[in-house]
């Protein structure tokens, strides 16, 4: 085993070890936005994706540039979509209007007042 590949083996035990200490000390309701705005970094892997497309010389490293972009494509939009339903969740329900004394609600959304058929004097 040579040294420089020792020290990146040991480098990534380390970052495991980090990233799930901090990764574990996160409450529950931080989750849902901490993955969603991680699921937007995947933009990185996207130009990965575009980087290996150009370089590739072959129909395997076409494919995998396909297979890689798709899927950081896919994470991109799901960390949005998530990102989007959380959002959601805070907005204020329109409260409902209530309704007139015959139960029905105007066009526009304000209750009708009933008037009896006689003549005012």
């Amino acid at each position: 085993m040579t040294t420089p590949l020792l020290t990146d083996i040991t480098i990534f035990v380390l970052a495991l070890l980090v990233g799930f200490e901090v990764i574990s000390k996160v409450p529950a309701t931080l989750h849902t936005p901490l993955m969603s705005a991680a699921n937007s970094i995947h933009g990185i892997i996207l130009v990965g994706a575009m980087l290996i497309a150009a370089s590739a010389n072959n129909a395997l490293g076409y494919v995998l540039a396909f297979i890689a972009a798709a899927f950081a494509a896919m994470n991109v939009v799901g960390g949005y979509v998530v990102t989007g339903r959380m959002l959601k969740m805070f907005r204020r329900r329109p409260t409902p209007v209530p309704a007139g004394p015959d139960g029905q609600v105007s066009p526009d959304g304000q209750a009708r007042q009933v008037t009896s058929g006689g003549a005012s004097s």
